[in-house]
């Protein structure tokens, strides 16, 4: 059966595609995982397009992977099966704003910063922040956090409730629009993070806050990363309200200097952010000021304007790209494991140590408010010994997480890179979870190969 063209009866045949380079750009993510073509690529514009999909897929028994921005880095998103890469980018749009709930419904394909430019005139922000301008659907499939997770919370905090169409094609919601809720099980927490084994989701109601009244940034510097995670603590321990809380190493500040024209002091930094009101935010941070010069902060700089507070953290976002250009011809790989905090100095230290035994060129960086850091790697993928050297030291790290109660992903999730360690770190829970992926798919066809 031609199933191109039984698809593009269902839907019309701009939304199904076979064109080569479409089907290259949907065949790979930011990962350094090898990409694989998908047969076709569909681009649905409503929710009962999706379940049209499904319901073809299910009974062909076709995989189906969902598809947001392709800004992935386990190769959550890559179709190793082939079959169909469901592009989510035409479902785009705000579908309601409830500013006195603070509460918003939109599509999966919209992106964090479409987003906030339209929040941004009703006075509210969406909270999650992960770097790169993912789609939400995205960023739900994966349980993405970043750099504000320390106050606000990841992406499973804000989400209320989710449309969701399951492989059989029927549409289900997960929650509601209430705050709280002690009916029934927690489908929202089961389908955040599932990267599209599960179902596809196609509309999120999503928890939003006010803009603060006061943001202030600042860069600290230290003399090794022992005392800067220590700070850390000391600041989370002393309830200052901070928002943003970056580890950033030397190696990762030398980048940035090359990349951004800095001069900022080659030392263990790190990047802070502080939202309230002008006089309590006054007081917080000279509390947090005596604390860091107790710690043996060596130099510590305000931004308070937003053309400067942006410069910062732009530069911090950035990084990984900044790495990219610097060393062209490689490719970034990045780790991303999460520790309890007393745990963190420790991985950090090992993590640099691991690096400079493989000669690789890395550093390391963290969400260190929240336990996760990343080391970044370049890679020649050409290079057969260079590559089992970065899985080495990604295999290092990942165990020494898992040994102290940590997680193998903190935010970018499964995909293929970390199926491995799946039986570790949860153990019989493991079986419980392909239970429920066999019940809910049970001929397989939904991102068949991650995860699971």
């Amino acid at each position: 059966m031609d199933h191109v063209k039984e698809l593009s009866k269902l839907l019309t045949e701009e939304q199904v595609t076979t064109n080569q380079t479409m089907r290259e750009q949907h065949s790979r993510d930011e990962s350094y995982h090898i990409p694989s073509l998908p047969d076709m690529v569909i681009f649905p514009k409503r929710t009962e397009d999706v379940q049209k999909v499904i319901n073809y897929a299910n009974t062909y028994e076709i995989p189906v992977v969902p598809f947001g921005l392709g800004s992935s880095l386990e190769g959550n998103a890559i179709p190793y099966k082939g079959g169909i890469s469901l592009d989510m980018s035409l479902m785009n749009q705000v579908l309601e704003v409830r500013p006195n709930d603070f509460l918003i419904k939109v599509q999966p394909g919209i992106t964090r910063l479409q987003l906030n430019k339209e929040l941004k005139k009703y006075g509210l922000f969406f909270t999650v922040d992960p770097g790169a301008d993912a789609t939400l659907g995205g960023m739900a499939a994966t349980n993405a956090s970043g750099t504000t997770s320390v106050r606000y919370g990841i992406m499973r905090d804000q989400v209320r409730d989710l449309e969701v169409v399951l492989a059989s094609g029927e549409l289900i919601h997960t929650g509601g629009l209430s705050a709280k809720s002690s009916s029934g099980l927690h489908l929202n927490g089961l389908m955040v993070g599932s990267e599209g084994t599960l179902g596809v989701i196609t509309e999120l109601t999503l928890k939003v806050h006010g803009i603060p009244e006061c943001i202030m940034a600042a860069r600290a510097t230290f003399p090794d990363p022992g005392r800067a995670v220590e700070a850390v603590t000391s600041i989370l321990a002393a309830n200052i309200p901070v928002a943003r809380m970056e580890f950033v190493d030397e190696h990762s500040i030398q980048q940035v200097n090359i990349a951004n024209e800095r001069n900022y002091e080659l030392k263990p930094t790190l990047f802070l952010e502080f939202h309230g009101n002008e006089a309590g935010l006054k007081q917080d941070v000279e509390f947090m000021k005596e604390i860091v010069s107790d710690l043996g902060c060596m130099d510590i700089h305000f931004e308070m304007d937003t053309k400067s507070r942006a410069e910062l953290w732009e530069a911090r976002h950035n990084l990984a790209y900044s790495f990219i250009h610097g060393h062209p011809g490689k490719k970034l790989m990045v780790t991303d494991v999460s520790l309890p905090i007393t745990e963190l100095a420790g991985a950090i230290l090992h993590a640099r140590a691991s690096i400079e035994k493989t000669g690789l060129v890395g550093a390391v960086v963290g969400h260190v408010g929240d336990g996760n850091y990343h080391a970044l790697v370049m890679v020649d993928l050409a290079d057969e010994a260079e590559v089992e050297k970065a899985k080495e030291l990604n295999e290092l790290i990942v165990l020494y997480a898992l040994e102290r109660g940590g997680t193998c992903t903190g935010e970018h999730g499964v995909g293929v890179g970390k199926v491995k360690y799946q039986q570790k770190e949860h153990g019989t829970a493991y079986e419980v979870m392909k239970s429920i992926k066999h019940t809910l798919d049970p001929k397989g066809i939904m991102n068949p190969g991650k995860i699971f």
